[in-house]
């Protein structure tokens, strides 16, 4: 049984939970090795405290769950079938009573939960999430590489971009451009949506890229990520098109400024709320406090969002193994918006910046 395994299966123990049932799958692919977009189909993995875990799929993803690894029971079902019937079966076979289990409530429908409750006639039910945040939180050897490679790709991505900057060419072309030479290096998919904002669009830190064509004097931010062998980077650089006004290189430069310094205080026992506060303040000290809303970062893995939670009021220490973005900005509205994103990894030694795309202010 793998150590992942393992882990819920000890906290199950601790816990007296007769079962887990992992429905997200991102966890499933987390526990089993197993990744799937099953739509609206039910993907699940059932962890018991001493019996053999099983996993349920599409009867036509069967022989891709076997290959990717996992040895134990596998539950295929056709779109004719219920497959709840069949994990019923499943865990009667193990001459298990379920009375008390563990879901991933903020995953789970009301469908699937009303489900659960009819086939182990409502058992007390229990959260696993924060069980599956903090295993996450972790990284292995094997996913750090994988990070790795992500982000090399993501660098990638943004000189692909840059380089595409002209006047008159929109940000949807820009995007295109990106997509189409991943495709070639054999990216299938992004960590989310390729993110392309000039001139005034990229003040709103959640802009929609559309067809504004780039003008000289603006400043174009690209936010992005690629997901490698099922792990996600996620990077933002903002370069300069033409001379920018004064404002603008000092909003840059702050940026920048604040976004070295969170890196440099990034290091084993310290606070997440250390780390953001860090930025905060260099903002703050210029003027811009009120025009950095967000977080300072997240973390990353499977998930492009997942823990640690980088805001000024998470106790949480970091650990080595961490991986977590840090991406200050500022959003002045029709004046300019800049943020600056790395990818960072805790280690026993201090950080390793895992994403290398050059910072200082590059004027096109």
């Amino acid at each position: 049984m793998n150590q992942r395994i393992v882990a819920l299966q000890n906290w199950i123990r601790q816990n007296t939970i007769d079962a887990a049932l992992i429905t997200a799958p991102e966890n499933v692919f987390y526990l089993s090795g197993f990744l799937s977009d099953p739509h609206e189909r039910l993907l699940a993995l059932a962890i018991f405290p001493d019996a053999e875990p099983f996993l349920v799929c599409p009867q036509m993803e069967k022989e891709d769950a076997r290959n990717s690894g996992w040895d134990a029971e596998i539950i295929g079902y056709t779109d004719i079938e219920d497959p709840w019937e069949k994990v019923k079966k499943s865990v009667a076979n193990r001459s298990i009573s379920i009375k008390r289990v563990a879901i991933e409530k903020e995953h789970m429908n009301v469908e699937r939960y009303e489900k659960v409750n009819a086939i182990f006639s409502s058992p007390e039910v229990f959260a696993a999430e924060e069980k599956m945040r903090q295993l996450r939180m972790m990284k292995t050897e094997d996913e750090i590489m994988k990070i790795r490679e992500a982000c090399r790709l993501a660098d990638y991505a943004i000189e692909v971009g840059v380089n595409e900057i002209s006047e008159g060419k929109t940000e949807m072309a820009i995007i295109a451009a990106i997509e189409y030479e991943l495709k070639k290096a054999g990216v299938s998919e992004m960590s989310f949506s390729t993110m392309v904002l000039t001139g005034k669009n990229a003040a709103s830190p959640h802009g929609t890229p559309g067809m504004t064509k780039v003008s000289r004097g603006d400043l174009v931010l690209f936010d992005l990520g690629v997901i490698y062998e099922g792990y996600c980077s996620d990077i933002t650089r903002t370069v300069a098109f033409g001379d920018i006004n004064d404002k603008q290189r000092e909003i840059y430069e702050t940026v920048l400024k604040a976004q070295q310094a969170a890196v440099a205080a990034s290091k084993a026992g310290t606070a997440c709320s250390e780390i953001d506060l860090t930025a905060r303040r260099i903002i703050s000290e210029k003027g811009y406090g009120g025009y950095f809303p967000h977080r300072l970062g997240h973390g990353l893995g499977i998930s492009v969002h997942e823990y640690p939670s980088l805001t000024e009021t998470n106790p949480l220490i970091l650990e080595p193994g961490m991986v977590f973005t840090i991406e200050p900005g500022i959003y002045v509205p029709d004046v300019a918006g800049v943020r600056i994103e790395d990818d960072i990894l805790i280690t026993d030694e201090g950080y390793e910046i895992l994403t290398a795309y050059p910072k200082a202010l590059q004027v096109i």
